[in-house]
């Protein structure tokens, strides 16, 4: 049975989920560069060095911020399947245009996805990636159906091709680029592409 945490344990918690809660508002509100450690603090009542004890830098807030968001973003392109009989190809478009939904409404928090300092060679939480690989599961299910012969290397390199795709015509329609579409057409544009991308008759 676990010990009771101590009552220094539970106030480093406590402010922890406060930190998160008020950087999450923020994010949510006016955007990834409005995070300011000073209005943290005094959003949450305490020092702005009480953060740094809490998270190595703002980075790592902002990561633990985005997990939640990953998270939410996973559920609604999840929940857009419930109850509805499709194929794997109506399926991934459908999944998609949950995407382009989410990020719709939730452009700020979605744009902090992306817009935070991080790659590959990053030192990333396992939690974190975690939430993206359950994200990818959601579209390598039916790119498996779609093609079966293919092997897992494969399904998860036209995983990452379909996702990095679709997030890019989200993305240029949303910033309202030149080289992007009218937002009424981007979900005609992304189901053009996998429609075409996942044709069985194009194979590798």
């Amino acid at each position: 049975m676990a010990a009771n945490p101590s009552k220094t344990e539970q106030r480093r918690d406590d402010l922890r989920a406060a930190l998160i809660d008020g950087a999450e508002r923020t994010i949510a509100a006016q955007g990834l560069a409005a995070l300011k450690a000073r209005d943290l603090a005094a959003e949450a009542g305490c020092s702005v060095g009480a953060i740094y004890n809490v998270f190595a830098d703002l980075n790592e807030l902002v990561m633990a911020v985005n997990g939640r968001t990953f998270h939410r973003l996973g559920a609604a392109v999840a929940a857009s399947l419930d109850g509805r009989d499709l194929s794997p190809r109506e399926a991934l478009v459908t999944m998609s245009h949950a995407y382009l939904h989410f990020a719709t409404q939730n452009t700020p928090s979605w744009r902090a996805l992306f817009d935070l300092e991080m790659s590959t060679e990053s030192r990333v939480p396992v939690w974190y990636l975690e939430e993206l690989g359950k994200l990818f599961a959601l579209i390598a299910t039916p790119l498996s159906q779609v093609f079966p012969d293919w092997d897992r290397d494969e399904i998860d390199l036209m995983t990452r091709a379909l996702f990095s795709s679709v997030h890019g015509i989200v993305l240029l329609g949303l910033e309202k680029r030149i080289s992007g579409v009218p937002q009424n057409q981007i979900e005609r544009m992304i189901a053009l592409l996998l429609l075409n991308a996942t044709s069985p008759a194009k194979g590798r």
